[in-house]
């Protein structure tokens, strides 16, 4: 019988998968396993407090010619040279994005655009034949046919644009576009900015490998201005307008990245593990730093970049507050103010800290997020400390700080009531166990990323989803174009029977919804009451979730053919879930 082409290309790619699992599992047991104590004692043997906080290098995501503002072409590559996280630690290998080699940073240059001017970006991947961490082929992967390249794509996370600029996770690119994924149709994207201004992000998004791309370094904050909005409050500005990537990783004692060999089901999954959790905090690509600040207010714009971990950050135990001004990619109404904040992986807050009011010189950022979240272990003396802030006088050069927090902001920001949707849905997330109680893969209603779409929005409208977690995890949803707002959290009572006939049934509604959802209703906190793009799904609850498919601040449909292939997702963004496989795909309809 003679093979099709299709046959042919599906057989050697599993020959190829086979082959990669084999050398995965050999290097795995060649290897000598780095014990927890080993990354412990090299996170202990860094000092903290002794770098500085480094800000990112600034690209302009726009351009001026004759006095106005125009659009620009950029060209942003991946690669890989060495970073230096810590005055005492090696050199770590690192992927990472910049205009070139010599420019490229961890985490990669903060692109500024411009509200509803729009960006072109070609996404230029220069990374070597073979990846600097682990990884593992029996998760839904892009695994080029020659076996070598790394695979990658961008995804701008928080972003309103076409399809074919949203980085699927099938549309995967290796060095020099040698190979490509099978929704790959163009090098350069389009992002046309007509959201409302706010804080975004860019990371990789490659189907099966954003766990390890992220780890290894692909990722950038993104924000865009627009002055009409942002001018009036005069929020803190300049150098006093700062980021902050916090993400936690682990390292050898030669420097490099840890990234666990093997899973913890290795009969199913000989590399994947559940959660990753590092062993030191970075902020900006360098572990525990400082940062001097002058008795003045300063606005930080705080993006927690981890694979898994969250965090909830308070300054030297409540010693100062923080003013929310925004999350995510949207202002808030009013800024609301508190002494602790709960940040989810890929959440973003935009906070205001008055220094000035400091009553010690010395102030540091603390975590207390149990981990895995809620119910895991207390953070340790180390990953419970984030950074440190030294407060010095105000010098006679230093200008007059003329900075607010406004007692307004945007009115377009929280919903009061869910209102009028055109669809109601149950969106609910499982995760799947071996006898002994070990994961081996979550999915959302029991489907995988490569199932028919389900979830077929009419670009324009807003839809409720009732958001339902019967996992042991807080799960930080994420959304793809739409945005996201909770409006209330019900806890599901006699849960394990609920949870019994939807292992069954896979059906809310069969199996009596109502009659769980009527436990505690647990507020939502005031300073999420704005559009996200992530939304934290507490375990036993049902969400409840309005999701807005156009510009939430104008009430318009998307300029551009938001109905287009290859479509879009959502997510899970804890990465080790997403890979495997708590991803849908979404289509939406005109």
């Amino acid at each position: 019988m003679q093979m099709g082409s299709r046959a042919r290309m599906l057989l050697l790619n599993g020959l190829v998968a086979v082959l990669l699992v084999a050398g995965l599992v050999a290097s795995a047991q060649a290897a000598a396993a780095t014990s927890a104590q080993q990354l412990q004692q090299v996170a202990a043997s860094l000092e903290m407090y002794v770098d500085p906080l480094p800000q990112m290098p600034k690209i302009l995501g726009y351009g001026f010619q004759q006095g106005r503002v125009v659009p620009v072409n950029l060209t942003i590559g991946m690669f890989q040279k060495n970073w230096k996280f810590h005055r005492d630690l090696p050199a770590t290998p690192v992927f990472v994005y910049g205009q070139c080699a010599d420019s490229a940073t961890f985490p990669g240059p903060t692109i500024v655009a411009r509200h509803d001017v729009p960006l072109s970006v070609t996404w230029e991947n220069h990374l070597p034949d073979h990846h600097i961490l682990p990884w593992d082929p029996t998760v839904p992967t892009a695994i080029p046919k020659s076996g070598s390249g790394v695979p990658t794509v961008v995804h701008l996370h928080g972003s309103a644009h076409p399809p074919q600029s949203d980085g699927s996770a099938f549309a995967w690119f290796t060095s020099n576009f040698r190979e490509t994924g099978p929704a790959w149709t163009q090098a350069t994207y389009r992002y046309p900015n007509v959201q409302p201004p706010g804080n975004l992000w860019y990371h990789d998004h490659a189907l099966g490998l954003t766990r390890a791309n992220l780890l290894a370094g692909l990722l950038g904050a993104y924000l865009i201005e627009k002055p009409e909005v942002d001018g009036p409050m005069d929020l803190p500005c300049d150098t006093d307008d700062l980021h902050l990537v916090v993400a936690d990783r682990s390292f050898n004692s030669d420097g490099s990245l840890f990234m666990n060999a093997t899973g913890n089901d290795p009969a199913a999954h000989p590399q994947w593990q559940p959660e990753y959790f590092g062993e030191a905090i970075t902020v900006n690509g360098k572990a525990w730093p400082v940062l001097a600040v002058k008795r003045r207010r300063y606005r930080l714009r705080v993006l927690n970049a981890s694979n898994a971990r969250y965090f909830n950050i308070s300054l030297s135990n409540g010693l100062l507050p923080f003013h929310v001004v925004g999350s995510d990619s949207s202002y808030l109404a009013a800024p609301v103010t508190v002494t602790s904040l709960l940040i989810a992986p890929a959440e973003i807050f935009d906070i205001v800290v008055d220094f000035a009011s400091s009553p010690t010189a010395e102030i540091e950022m603390i975590n207390s997020a149990p981990y895995p979240f809620p119910t895991g272990a207390a953070p340790g003396p180390r990953t419970g400390k984030v950074m440190k802030f030294v407060v010095t006088a105000n010098g006679p050069r230093d200008a007059p700080d003329n900075s607010t927090v406004p007692d307004r902001e945007v009115p377009y920001a929280n919903v009061a009531s869910p209102g009028p949707t055109s669809a109601t849905r149950y969106i609910v997330m499982y995760e799947y166990l071996t006898p002994s109680g070990q994961s081996t893969h979550l999915y959302i209603n029991g489907l995988r990323l490569e199932d028919p779409v389900t979830e077929t929005p009419r670009s324009g409208t807003t839809e409720l989803w009732h958001v339902i977690n019967l996992t042991g995890d807080n799960h930080p949803l994420h959304i793809h174009l739409g945005m996201f707002q909770a409006v209330k959290m019900q806890q599901l009572v006699d849960l394990q029977v609920f949870m019994d006939c939807m292992t069954a049934v896979n059906d809310a509604v069969k199996c009596g919804v109502d009659r769980h959802a009527v436990g505690d209703v647990v507020p939502v906190p005031d300073h999420e009451k704005t559009w996200k793009n992530v939304v934290k799904i507490p375990p036993g609850f049902m969400t409840t979730v309005v999701v807005a498919f156009k510009l939430v601040d104008t009430n318009q449909p998307y300029p551009f053919d938001a109905t287009a292939e290859p479509g879009y997702v959502y997510h899970c963004h804890i990465l080790d879930h997403e890979d495997n496989a708590m991803i849908r795909p979404l289509k939406l309809l005109p």
